[in-house]
């Protein structure tokens, strides 16, 4: 099994914005019965974007200036509150392989990035003119170029911050720790030859 190397995101935007952006927001609890991740990204931020009775509010992910986007544009500590692996999973499964937000809370940002889920960041001030720009003209094309740690924007560029064993893993296509361990599958076996035990 190969992993595939992420040197760059491009797609367009929307902006997702406020502070302390909750798993629970990001996806209510009821929808953590699935056994599998199948068909959870319809549900992504379902409170947020529709009422009790179904009904669709104003919210970004329902402003049709931003149905095709890829890259969540979000405030500070994105993903807090419960660990749940759901929530990087219906963000991903609904479409979006970036988020550039002000920090993210640490749980999220792991089992994001194990997903292949990007996730850099920019300091407020960024963010808030970024948002400007995507909300001002909704088909720009925002680049994440995870080698040089820049994001374009049109002309702008942006320096963002990304771990660097994040960077890494996303150049080397050793994201996916599973995969890694799937690749490794050989060197696995050698090591079980010589262990008083079998892993079958």
């Amino acid at each position: 099994m190969s992993i595939k190397p992420i040197n760059r995101v491009i797609g367009k935007a929307v902006p997702i914005l406020g502070d302390d952006i909750d798993t629970d927001r990001i996806i209510p609890a009821r929808y953590l019965k699935c056994v599998t991740f199948d068909g959870i990204g319809e549900f992504a931020f379902y409170d947020e974007r529709f009422d009790s009775e179904g009904k669709p509010k104003k919210h970004p992910l329902n402003d049709n200036r931003f149905k095709d986007a890829s890259i969540i544009i979000a405030g500070n500590n994105f993903g807090c509150g419960s660990s749940r692996e759901h929530a990087p999973q219906s963000i991903k499964r609904a479409g979006f392989n970036a988020i550039i937000a002000e920090s993210f809370a640490e749980i999220f940002y792991g089992n994001s990035t194990t997903l292949g889920l990007v996730c850099v960041t920019l300091p407020k001030t960024e963010i808030e003119e970024l948002a400007k720009t995507v909300d001002a003209n909704p088909n720009i094309q925002i680049e994440i170029d995870i080698e040089r740690e820049v994001i374009r924007a049109g002309e702008k560029v942006y320096n963002c911050g990304i771990k660097p064993s994040t960077k890494k893993s996303f150049l080397d296509g050793e994201y996916d720790s599973l995969g890694v361990l799937l690749k490794n599958m050989d060197k696995v076996k050698e090591v079980e030859k010589n262990l008083p035990y079998s892993f079958a």
